[in-house]
């Protein structure tokens, strides 16, 4: 094998498929990536046999062949590289010779045959979505998802198909993110995928700028670019029924301007010890106030004007996972509906995408 390749692309490349890499497995082959070079094309592919995935450019190749290098040392070696061109060849015992301006250097890997087969999605169902709307899906909903595992359902985002519908749903419990989408799929299909977060933050640096091929099987899903496919096992078990937490309707509607929110979330965070503890929301006449009593920080009060007229009205928030929310909305303002202290608020803006969250027991002053 042997091509010629710029730097920059080759950086890029191993960039995109580097963290699937297993740096401590027991079995060394995943600890290495394959290089294949045919035709004018280089391809990449990483996988932990969870989740794999495989990226090409385009690269001046002559000779084809394939090979398999530690990817974290190949990955530090081409960082470092200051030669804009990287010529590349390996040899029948698995020797890549990487040249770059008047640099050379003898990298060893491991024969391709021991590379794992990423799986085969033949007969799939399938469906397109454009590759901006499937990230900005994800990257509504991922942020919710527990990062504990002693519930693995709720480690992933769902991806529920049905009535040619999907909707992706992330949660861990005290918050749910919700976003649906209308997509071209035969209507017969329906059934209910829980993405590993590991393969959702692969999907997410794919190019907003593609289309992108959803395939679905039982077991995986394989999400299918120009430039790249990524291909993962799905989590097991079924997911909770996540209807039941949402509300139908709520009794109060806020208008909240969101940059002024999430700034003065900031400062009155600052007073909280720790992630588990609760901010007050007072709304009354025009006004909205958070508060907290710290008794080893101090005290904060915050004010912003909303759209309230109402008799007064308190629930306590966690702070975090409310600046979470307004991180993940990109609209000016953003609506939250409430009942009373005990009942989720509904976190909405102009998009399909909403947020639950559940409040937090409101202590005495």
């Amino acid at each position: 094998m042997k091509f010629v390749i710029s730097k920059e692309e080759l950086n890029g490349l191993i960039g995109h498929i580097q963290n699937v890499v297993t740096q401590k497995a027991t079995i060394p082959i995943l600890s290495n990536i394959l290089i294949e070079a045919s035709g004018s094309e280089l391809v990449i592919t990483a996988t932990d046999l969870t989740v794999g995935v495989r990226c090409r450019t385009e690269a001046k190749v002559f000779e084809e062949g394939a090979t398999t290098l530690p990817a974290k040392k190949f990955a530090q070696l081409i960082r470092e590289i200051t030669a804009p061109h990287i010529e590349f060849s390996s040899t029948s015992d698995d020797v890549s010779k990487i040249t770059a301006g008047s640099s050379h250097f003898n990298l060893h890997g491991i024969n391709k045959g021991e590379f794992p087969v990423l799986p085969d999605m033949s007969g799939a169902a399938q469906f397109k979505i454009k590759g901006e709307k499937l990230q900005d899906a994800l990257f509504r909903t991922a942020f919710a998802v527990s990062r504990e595992d002693h519930r693995p359902i709720l480690t992933g985002v769902l991806m529920s198909i049905d009535n040619g519908t999907v909707a992706f749903i992330g949660t861990d419990g005290k918050r749910l993110a919700k976003i649906e989408q209308n997509i071209d799929i035969d209507e017969s299909v329906s059934g209910q995928y829980v993405i590993p977060l590991k393969a959702v933050e692969e999907i997410l640096k794919i190019s907003g700028d593609d289309d992108a091929i959803v395939y679905v099987m039982e077991d995986k899903i394989a999400i299918d670019t120009n430039k790249s496919t990524i291909i993962t096992k799905l989590l097991s078990g079924s997911y909770p029924d996540v209807s039941r937490v949402i509300p139908e309707e709520s009794d109060i509607s806020v208008t909240l301007h969101r940059e002024e929110l999430t700034s003065l979330l900031r400062q009155i965070s600052l007073f909280t010890p720790d992630n588990n503890h609760s901010v007050r929301f007072v709304f009354s006449d025009g006004n909205l106030q958070l508060a907290i009593n710290n008794a080893e920080i101090g005290t904060a009060k915050v004010n912003m004007p909303v759209n309230y007229d109402g008799e007064a009205l308190q629930v306590a928030f966690n702070p975090a996972f409310f600046l979470d929310i307004l991180r993940h909305s990109k609209d000016e303002t953003v609506n939250i509906g409430l009942t009373d202290a005990f009942n989720p608020g509904v976190i909405t803006d102009t998009s399909s995408a909403l947020c639950v969250i559940m409040p937090m027991r409101l202590h005495e002053e």
